[in-house]
């Protein structure tokens, strides 16, 4: 089995590839290059391991909540890649991806992404069975409301940590936050959740899979 997994969600070009129980992984720091740099960069990735993209058995895209032009982005490329070739996409929501990040199994672990505009993208997730399960939905809260949603004794990670440390750690009793190596999605994450979404044969349709927007308003395109 062969997947290709990219997640544009934030300033980082995060790709993957697995290929027959082998874990590739390739991270670029790209901010407003992305659109330059995708195709040529997943092009480069595949040639150097002798791939063509013929060969992917499927796609994986993070969806955010994130970048509201990196996720259309890269949620755009692979969707082209999928209607030609007709290869299967898994979407994953970037909150998701980063929770696997957390390995303390004996917490409520809670994602926390800087959204700007002094707003956090946040979800929960607790062990269970093995696995990461998530406890509740996507949300874009202020950090008053986040202290309010989860009181007490959780793990944090997060680029929003960055902002709100301090707050985080005198605010919510017992919590616990983790360091800068924590908040960066990880490709080999995608690939796993991806791995456990093909064995449940849930798959997305090109023409349906959208990013997870937690800004509606703001993404609206209007016209006069």
């Amino acid at each position: 089995m062969k997947i290709l997994a990219i997640d544009t969600t934030t300033t980082r070009l995060c790709l993957g590839l697995y290929v027959d129980g082998k874990f590739y992984e390739y991270s670029l720091q790209v901010g407003r290059g992305l659109s330059s740099l995708l195709v040529p960069t997943i092009q480069r990735v595949l040639d150097a391991v002798g791939l063509k993209v013929t060969q992917i058995d499927y796609f994986a895209c993070g969806l955010g909540p994130g970048s509201f032009t990196g996720m259309r982005i890269g949620l755009a490329t692979i969707k082209g890649l999928s209607v030609v070739k007709n290869i299967p996409i898994i979407g994953i929501s970037t909150l998701d991806i980063l929770a696997e990040n957390a390995l303390l199994k004996d917490r409520l672990i809670v994602t926390a992404l800087d959204a700007r505009r002094a707003l956090i993208y946040c979800s929960s997730y607790k062990y269970q069975q093995g696995s990461l399960k998530r406890q509740s939905a996507y949300a874009l809260l202020t950090l008053d409301e986040l202290v309010k949603k989860f009181p007490r004794r959780v793990v944090i990670l997060g680029d929003a940590v960055a902002l709100y440390k301090e707050a985080l750690l005198t605010r919510i009793k017992n919590s616990t936050v983790l360091d800068k190596d924590y908040w960066s999605v990880q490709a080999h994450c995608l690939m796993s959740l991806a791995l456990a979404k093909i064995k449940a044969k849930q798959f997305s349709s090109a023409l349906t899979l959208k990013p997870i927007y937690l800004y509606p308003k703001e993404c609206q395109i209007k016209t006069r």
